[in-house]
């Protein structure tokens, strides 16, 4: 069984190497408003989100190597409460599958249907961001909005960029660099795996990002630029992929269908004979 965790977690992995290798209503907390230190504004911003309930977000995620680049987009949202997250992300020409990913995100737990797999109609892969060495931030074509926020809990340097007008709100634009391992230690719980094997396994320790929050300090966009080695081992400029993801918040507190897959859902992978 560990064989096939880990094979499925590399089919995940392939799906983004390849394209580019070969709730209710918004319940405000009275307390939360942007703070004028630039650090403890970015560092309170998932926080801050998480207490409005729920979210509508929108993903893109640009893989680019030396050969190739793709570009994945996704729809979906967040229920903070039930910590739970749905997504649909749309697979680019030359990935190593075809069609639409659905993921369902719950702390340490990702669940998989993708309609282009060799797997049963409806049915879902389930895995442990543990088992993924990105920790889910690429690897199913988005970065999950907990994981994306979470991130900025470990900044490191931020300094205010200005004030911008996006979709009618004023919003302090923000930029400067985290550390996802620091970001893991001040998430704790599940919710920290994907940020902490992710950290083990970016080869560029110094996460830059940019994030745009309004006057309550919630998060509307965050960018975040990941590197990772496209050949295992390799720190040859050559092999390196990098990775802009980009999460946009909207609609906070709208209600999130999102929902476990049941257990009769998930689909097996059975192995195959050993020869005699």
């Amino acid at each position: 069984m560990k064989k096939l965790n880990r094979a499925a977690a590399a089919a995940l992995l392939v799906t983004v190497l390849s394209a580019c290798t070969g709730g209710g209503q918004d319940r405000p907390n009275s307390a939360d408003q942007l703070s004028s230190d630039p650090l403890t504004a970015v560092r309170s911003a998932a926080d801050i989100t998480g207490r409005t309930g729920s979210v509508r977000a929108t993903t893109e995620l640009i893989t680019e190597s030396a050969e190739k680049k793709a570009v994945f987009n996704g729809t979906g949202g967040y229920d903070y409460v039930k910590r739970i997250g749905r997504l649909e992300v749309d697979v680019p020409p030359g990935a190593a599958t075809t069609g639409k990913i659905t993921e369902v995100v719950l702390p340490g737990t990702v669940y998989l249907q993708n309609s282009g797999a060799k797997i049963p109609e409806g049915k879902w892969v389930r895995l442990d961001v543990r088992q993924l060495p990105d920790g889910n931030l690429v690897s199913s074509g988005a970065t999950d909005p907990a994981s994306a926020a979470g991130a900025l809990r470990g900044a490191q340097h931020a300094e205010l960029v200005g004030t911008e007008q996006v979709g009618g709100v004023e919003l302090k634009h923000y930029r400067g660099t985290l550390d996802l391992a620091k970001a893991a230690d001040a998430t704790g719980g599940r919710g920290a795996d994907g940020l902490r094997m992710a950290a083990q396994t970016f080869t560029v320790k110094e996460v830059p990002y940019e994030v745009w929050l309004d006057d309550r300090g919630r998060l509307h966009k965050v960018v975040e630029h990941f590197t990772f080695a496209g050949v295992a081992g390799s720190t040859a400029a050559k092999d390196q992929v990098k990775v802009v993801s980009t999460l946009s918040l909207a609609a906070f507190g709208e209600p999130v269908e999102a929902a476990e897959p049941a257990a009769a859902d998930i689909y097996s992978m059975k192995a195959s004979p050993s020869p005699k």
